[in-house]
């Protein structure tokens, strides 16, 4: 096989989840009359937003080689810091920066990811000072912030988000996309760019594919891994910081059942369970898949719980194909 083939061959099992996402698309159009409209493609690039955010911190500790069970909890903390802080209802404080309301937002943010990154961080110190199990790790994590968040709201919620951040959530003329998902999409293109173009990408790639000889390489593994956690929380952070613009406020149980949604675009979009083996921009395409089936399923009129039965059917799948695509690949070496 020449090594043009190869290429080739590589390219389609990179972009697989792309041409999955075209013919469901193509074929929802064509089964469902209503389905084919501007308004409700860009309803799915909008509701792609949060679980995307977070997919994209939990795919670059994946391709690192770990797992990270906390980001949802991390997301549904820094929405009820940010509810609590910029809501003016329920237990809502209602700042507003005046007078230079502004701040509103970069105030709110920074909060967020730094809230997000400490709780990355202390993860990934656990991880790689005390070598203790990533996946025990983030799941003791995953329970300890849901309680702080539920110990914080007190069981009550925050209402009415501060107009100066509830303008990130409104759609802007001609595009009809809102702010938020704009930012998922800058998101995307940035920490696509960090993971294929800096050696901080390759070498997160490198330790998962092989940790032992990138360390005899002289790469600081430990270092990046603990970085890869940390941006896992922040970006979490952010998914949080969103999804509260998004509803106005936060309640104790806000983003529940986010990760797994996560976690099955991640696994859709070719990111490889075993490391070292994946994209961000087939992760984002992941995500669009399941909203668009989403959005079926609702135009539809099916029960919610089609949802779950083809999230699972899908997550089974794209196992099977990243076999597959690995016993392709040593074929190919």
């Amino acid at each position: 096989m020449s090594a043009r083939q190869r290429a080739i061959i590589e390219f389609m099992l990179d972009n697989l989840v792309w041409l999955l996402l075209i013919v469901v698309l193509a074929a929802f159009s064509i089964g469902i009359p209503s389905y084919f409209q501007i308004g409700i493609f860009t309803n799915i690039i909008e509701d792609s937003t949060y679980v995307g955010v977070m997919a994209i911190g939990l795919a670059i500790v994946i391709i690192a080689g770990n797992m990270d069970l906390s980001v949802e909890s991390v997301a549904g903390l820094t929405a009820m810091v940010t509810g609590i802080l910029f809501c003016n209802g329920g237990i809502g404080l209602g700042y507003t920066m005046a007078p230079v309301e502004w701040l509103a937002i970069p105030v709110s943010l920074l909060l967020a990811i730094a809230v997000g990154g400490i709780i990355g961080f202390s993860n990934g110190l656990l991880v790689v000072k005390l070598r203790m199990n990533a996946f025990i790790v983030t799941l003791a994590s995953y329970i300890w912030v849901r309680g702080l968040v539920l110990a914080l709201s007190g069981g009550r919620s925050a209402q009415g988000m501060v107009p100066e951040l509830r303008i990130i959530g409104i759609p802007i003329d001609p595009i009809l996309l809102p702010p938020s998902a704009l930012i998922a999409i800058v998101s995307f293109i940035g920490f696509s760019f960090l993971m294929r173009r800096t050696p901080f990408g390759r070498h997160i790639t490198m330790i998962g594919g092989n940790p032992i000889a990138t360390f005899r390489a002289g790469i600081k593994t430990d270092r990046l891994i603990l970085v890869s956690f940390i941006l896992a929380g922040a970006v979490a952070g952010i998914a949080g910081w969103l999804l509260a613009i998004r509803t106005s406020g936060a309640t104790a149980n806000l983003g529940v059942g986010m990760l797994f949604k996560a976690f099955a675009a991640v696994v859709i979009g070719g990111v490889s369970l075993k490391g070292g083996i994946g994209q961000l921009p087939g992760v984002y395409a992941g995500v669009l898949l399941l909203s668009a089936i989403q959005t079926a399923i609702n135009l539809m009129g099916l029960p919610a719980h089609y949802t779950q039965l083809i999230l699972g059917a899908l997550v089974l799948a794209a196992m099977l194909i990243d076999t597959l695509k690995l016993q392709i690949r040593q074929r190919l070496a």
